[in-house]
């Protein structure tokens, strides 16, 4: 096990910086501090998706160990402040998740919009970046893998899914990704499900769309990562596929592929 440095607002796992491969895991915890309370909201809420995204933390460190990569991982819930979103995007802090009232955000003004920003989203996102910027000092560009996971069911409707890849504009991580896992006859994978990948201002963007650097996320369904089996069998589903690209050896390098939300800004 690599030891992981922990921050109020982030963990990092410590990994080969060179190795081709970097994890983020915007949604691992549902922690608040305590400072914030419960936001109003039932312990029973927290055990939801609206609080974080359940399993990925785990998939994510089983990936860092079995490849012995850098992983970032959020250390607050998603309630609190949610860093797969740019800062303009209306659902940063979630007044109403999935029929869940949000007491502890219904009166979030713009000083308590941007303490939270300055205390959880960019010390988090600095983390990130600062993991690219160790990566590219290495000499090799870094894809990067960004782990999710998501509800069997979402308003009543199953989803058909055992996992779907997330991508914008840039082919090269997600393609052979959704090709590799797609291979087993036996799973259902998404190409762009159950969301779609272009999303301005989420964290591919800004650390990877914006850098040209190749990328995916990953979803999960839930049920399939619940508890340690899962993990480790995903784990190894996504290991094996990630094996054949051989990561460490293909030069992936920096192209700008744009994005499908417009224009991309340039990096400041």
């Amino acid at each position: 096990m690599h030891p992981a440095r922990s921050e109020a607002a982030f963990e990092v796992v410590a990994g080969d910086a060179a190795s081709g491969l970097l994890l983020f895991c915007d949604h691992a915890s549902n922690a608040v501090p305590p400072d914030y309370g419960d936001l109003g909201l039932p312990a029973t809420e927290f055990e939801r998706h609206i609080a974080y995204d359940i399993g990925a933390a785990a998939v994510t460190r089983g990936l860092a160990a079995r490849f012995g990569v850098p992983a970032v991982l959020s250390r607050f819930s998603r309630l609190v402040i949610d860093p797969n979103r740019g800062l303009d995007d209306p659902t940063l802090i979630m007044r109403l998740s999935d029929g869940a009232v949000v007491p502890g955000n219904a009166k979030v003004d713009a000083e308590e919009r941007n303490r939270r920003i300055e205390r959880f989203y960019l010390p988090y996102d600095g983390a990130m970046g600062d993991a690219i910027n160790a990566a590219m000092a290495s000499g090799r560009v870094p894809v990067i893998l960004s782990v999710h996971s998501f509800t069997p069911i979402w308003r009543g409707v199953p989803r058909p899914w055992h996992a779907g890849v997330l991508w914008d504009a840039d082919p090269r991580f997600s393609q052979p990704l959704i090709n590799g896992l797609a291979a087993d006859p036996a799973l259902v994978i998404g190409d762009n499900e159950p969301y779609l990948g272009a999303l301005k201002g989420d964290t591919l963007y800004r650390h990877a769309t914006r850098r040209g650097l190749a990328h995916a996320l990953i979803e999960v369904r839930q049920d399939l990562i619940a508890d340690a089996a899962g993990v480790a069998e995903w784990v190894e589903r996504i290991g094996a596929v990630l094996d054949t690209m051989h990561l460490g050896a293909t030069p992936h390098g920096v192209v700008m592929h744009g994005s499908l939300t417009g224009p991309v800004e340039p990096l400041s």
